[in-house]
């Protein structure tokens, strides 16, 4: 496949998502941005937001294999990673697979599985693997994890630890339609199976797409930009609002999301407005807020944009 078919079979599958998710260009756009930097997604929004709809829709247009995973506060590792079966045929213990071994997987409300199954998900989202005792099992490729959570109900729920929440290459936050918004997802609903789908993207294709993303070229001084974002969380005086800055993931989320971008653009090269659009989405959910900042109503997202505000791009 030429870079050429796979820009169309993405296009193909951007305009499909469009069709059926009213008023998620955002989102949409950064679902294929995660496919193609290799990336996680947290999406957090209240409920009836399509979420879930939105990684259905993705997991039925793909020709990969697909599982979602309900959390709930009794969920195991094992329920999502596998575990040995005794086999009695012949004496051995043999490896089964749970549902992370798919290429999308759907974790719907992580914040309701306990902390120890929040933890079996950071080698596999790290790593690409699976360690049961004493086997390591690779996951299929391409590999992504959608996950999402409510942020307006709070019993019952783990909050991610920071580790965890480090994982995600991009954090999605749904705000509620306007009026003219709703009317079209009222009008999409009546006119639901009318639409057909153009030639979409097959497993190989997003593979050899995801290598022609992640080849666009990074300047220079769009490589400095990025650092200076992340590292001015370090330094006064923004510094003095974290208990916790972006590490060097931040960095190398921020670069690999802006390639995307750049490529689903059709451009060969990431702009400093590629990095300012996805920077709010890469960074704030690696940020520690110290309880003084939390206290006086400050948020992570508003700190990020005040770094891009005093940051020159060049």
């Amino acid at each position: 496949m030429d870079t050429e078919t796979g820009t169309r079979g993405l296009a193909a599958l951007s305009a499909h998502l469009g069709q059926v998710l009213v008023g998620h260009e955002r989102l949409i756009e950064r679902l294929l941005t995660g496919i193609l930097a290799g990336g996680h997604l947290l999406v957090e929004g209240a409920p009836g937001l399509a979420k879930t709809r939105a990684v259905k829709s993705l997991a039925s247009a793909l020709s990969g294999s697909f599982a979602r995973i309900q959390c709930t506060p009794d969920l195991l590792p094992s329920d999502l990673t596998g575990t040995p079966v005794f086999r009695p045929q012949t004496g051995d213990f043999e490896f089964v697979p749970g549902p992370i071994f798919h290429n999308l997987v759907l974790v719907d409300e992580i914040n309701r599985a306990p902390p120890k199954v929040q933890s079996a998900l950071l080698e596999a989202m790290g790593e690409g693997q699976v360690t049961s005792g004493n086997a390591t099992h690779g996951l299929p490729d391409p590999f992504l994890v959608v996950a999402t959570q409510n942020p307006i109900e709070h019993e019952g729920t783990f909050p991610l630890p920071e580790a965890q929440l480090d994982r995600f290459l991009l954090h999605v936050m749904l705000e509620l339609p306007d009026a003219a918004m709703e009317r079209r997802i009222l009008d999409l609903v009546e006119a639901e199976g009318q639409s057909e789908a153009g030639a979409l993207p097959e497993v190989e294709d997003i593979r050899e797409a995801r290598v022609a993303a992640m080849g666009t070229h990074l300047s220079g001084p769009v490589r400095d930009y990025i650092v200076r974002l992340v590292t001015a969380t370090r330094a006064a005086p923004f510094a003095e609002e974290l208990a916790h800055p972006a590490s060097p993931r931040g960095s190398l989320a921020l670069a690999a999301a802006a390639k995307a971008r750049a490529w689903l653009r059709g451009r060969d090269h990431v702009l400093p407005e590629d990095v300012e659009v996805l920077a709010e989405d890469a960074l704030a959910h690696r940020l520690v807020l110290t309880w003084q900042a939390q206290s006086e109503g400050r948020s992570a997202r508003a700190l990020v944009a005040d770094v891009l505000a005093a940051t020159e791009p060049l």
